[in-house]
């Protein structure tokens, strides 16, 4: 009839990309590891940061302790989780599965070595456990980016999603050029110059591989969270390109192509690309049936506004603002302020929501995701997590090695309470198989919170 929407292009229901979705399930094994060994590596980062916290403050690269707890919370925390989520979601968005189980296992018995070896060689400054781990780390995010863009050929659906993907997967392909070249710097190798190479890393990093995956994988996300129909493709996609567009320049301006007029275009096309994911975001989050989001999503709309924050620092920074400790204050907003907090927020919820998808042998009905749930330690995480950020932030201002000590101290505290929400998840998941095999009738009771 005149006037109506046609089918192709109606919003699709909240949660209608998981149809079928049993078939295309990893076992839960292969993302829970990956997720486990984030959580850990969640720790270490903190506790290397007590390490360094006399240089901290005022961090301008150069092996230590600070570098390490850098890169355990970048490639142990943020990239181990968006590997773990891509391969357990992204074969659910684009209906394409993704084949041998034991590549992911594989993956990751590779990988997670791999940023312990980096991690240690880093803050002990021995050369050779920094091209070791930097080798396995490398070889580790080859085999995802071959086991994604094997699935990403063959996608079927979500085309957003899939345009974010291949985004990150060649911010991907440069951040292992970069990170090689600056390691291989220190082996005494031949390598690109250290200032380009490194502007590129970090752009790439942070905004490019890790960030493109976040914002990709929360057009599947928070509308599923939210019960809400899934974000318009055409602005997605518009977001999707601007982004890409925002990290070609910034690439230009780090290899010094007309760098001022790059920056200034990289900072309005970035600005422009976040305007529109929030704004479906919040679109999402207002049409959807389920409006109590809680604490997960408090620190979610936190980390929406520390993108805009970092977003400020960066630009600051690429036009010498004289702002005291500038250069660190972009870091600690990028990683710690946005990408921290959103996957946090995020995981917390991802979690439950797996394990409740992954029904034990012997149990008729899963559990539900709220009863695996404990959320007192997601109470003690939020709050210390936040407060670690608070202290960070001023500790960077006023260049106070005491403040970073306290802040990395907050921040172990909530890593350890994260920790413990995980292992509770995992020890709730297991239950009803063993209540079911000595009991049948104890199902409905091992399914109560």
């Amino acid at each position: 009839m005149a006037g109506q929407t046609p089918a192709s292009r109606r919003p699709k229901p909240a949660g209608a990309f998981v149809a079928g979705a049993a078939s295309r399930l990893l076992p839960a094994s292969v993302p829970l590891r990956f997720f486990g060994a984030a959580t850990f590596f969640h720790l270490l980062a903190w506790l290397a940061l007590l390490a360094g916290s006399g240089e901290a403050a005022r961090f301008a690269g150069g092996l230590g302790w600070t570098l390490a707890a850098l890169h355990l919370a970048t490639l142990g925390v943020l990239a181990m989780t968006a590997i773990g989520a891509s391969l357990q979601l992204l074969p659910v968005a684009t209906r394409q599965p993704i084949g041998a189980t034991r590549l992911p296992a594989l993956l990751w018995w590779l990988y997670a070595p791999g940023v312990a070896l980096l991690a240690a060689g880093m803050g002990t400054g021995r050369v050779v456990l920094l091209a070791t781990g930097a080798t396995a780390v490398a070889g580790g995010l080859l085999a995802f980016a071959a086991l994604l863009a094997r699935n990403l050929i063959g996608a079927r659906g979500m085309p957003a999603v899939v345009a974010h993907g291949w985004v990150a997967l060649a911010a991907l392909a440069a951040t292992l050029v970069t990170g090689l070249s600056l390691v291989s710097a220190y082996a005494g190798l031949p390598s690109l110059d250290r200032g380009a190479a490194l502007a590129l890393h970090v752009a790439l990093a942070g905004y490019g591989f890790m960030g493109m995956l976040a914002l990709g994988l929360s057009y599947i996300l928070v509308p599923m969270f939210a019960l809400a129909p899934v974000p318009d493709t055409r602005p997605a996609l518009i977001s999707c390109a601007l982004a890409a567009a925002a990290l070609g320049l910034a690439a230009g301006a780090a290899l010094g192509l007309a760098p001022a007029l790059a920056r200034a275009g990289a900072a309005l096309a970035a600005a422009a690309a976040v305007a529109v994911h929030l704004a479906l975001m919040r679109r999402a989050l207002r049409e959807g049936m389920r409006r109590e989001l809680g604490r997960s999503f408090a620190l979610v709309r936190i980390s929406w506004a520390l993108l805009g924050a970092s977003l400020t620092a960066g630009l600051a920074v690429a036009l010498d603002v004289p702002i005291p400790g500038a250069p660190t204050l972009f870091g600690l907003l990028l990683v710690v302020g946005w990408l921290l907090g959103f996957l946090f927020g995020i995981l917390q919820r991802i979690l439950p929501f797996l394990a409740a998808m992954h029904k034990p042998a012997g149990v008729r009905v899963p559990r539900t995701p709220s009863s695996l749930t404990d959320d007192r330690p997601l109470a003690v995480h939020f709050h210390c997590h936040l407060a670690a950020l608070a202290l960070l932030c001023v500790a960077v201002v006023a260049d106070n090695a005491t403040l970073v000590s306290v802040a990395a101290g907050f921040g172990a505290l909530g890593a350890c309470a994260f920790a413990a929400f995980f292992a509770t998840v995992v020890h709730r998941m297991r239950r009803p198989a063993r209540a079911s095999r000595l009991d049948p009738g104890q199902d409905a009771h091992a399914r109560q919170p």
